[in-house]
């Protein structure tokens, strides 16, 4: 599994530096979020992404660092909200074309492959979410401790 991400995760950063941008593949979830809600909270940022809010918020606080979002108060003052800055609005038309790309790389993987590797990683995702790795190591641990 980490070969595969490795794979992947190099050949899309190189398809961005390739592309003129100055990007990193974890900006894309809050990318796309902003892209179609326009401003979001760092908390519905991880629930529309399916990510983490630690995961959310680390990349959020990067992003801003590299002048891709600007933050503001909420109407109630309480909440921070996240939208696109300038130059995260300038990048976002070319950023589309490189995930159109990626998707039809994927695409082309899963039509060589037995068994469509996105079907595959939505059915663990979906497995893993019903039951946490971390819950099965502890059930296969303790099975072997009975049987020792």
């Amino acid at each position: 599994m980490r070969h595969l991400i490795d794979l992947l995760d190099g050949d899309v950063a190189a398809a961005y530096v390739d592309a003129g941008l100055a990007y990193r593949p974890r900006y894309t979830p809050v990318m796309r979020v902003l892209g179609e809600h326009g401003s979001a909270s760092v908390g519905e940022i991880a629930a529309y992404a399916g990510i983490s809010q630690p995961a959310a918020t680390q990349t959020v606080a990067l992003m801003k660092k590299e002048g891709l979002v600007d933050t503001r108060s909420g109407v109630d003052g309480r909440q921070r909200r996240v939208q696109l800055s300038r130059a995260g609005q300038a990048m976002l038309p070319r950023l589309r074309l490189c995930w159109a790309a990626t998707a039809a790389a994927a695409a082309s993987v899963d039509a060589e492959l037995a068994f469509p590797l996105s079907q595959c990683l939505a059915e663990a995702i979906a497995a893993l979410q019903r039951r946490p790795f971390s819950a099965r190591i502890r059930a296969a641990r303790s099975t072997n401790e009975e049987s020792a």
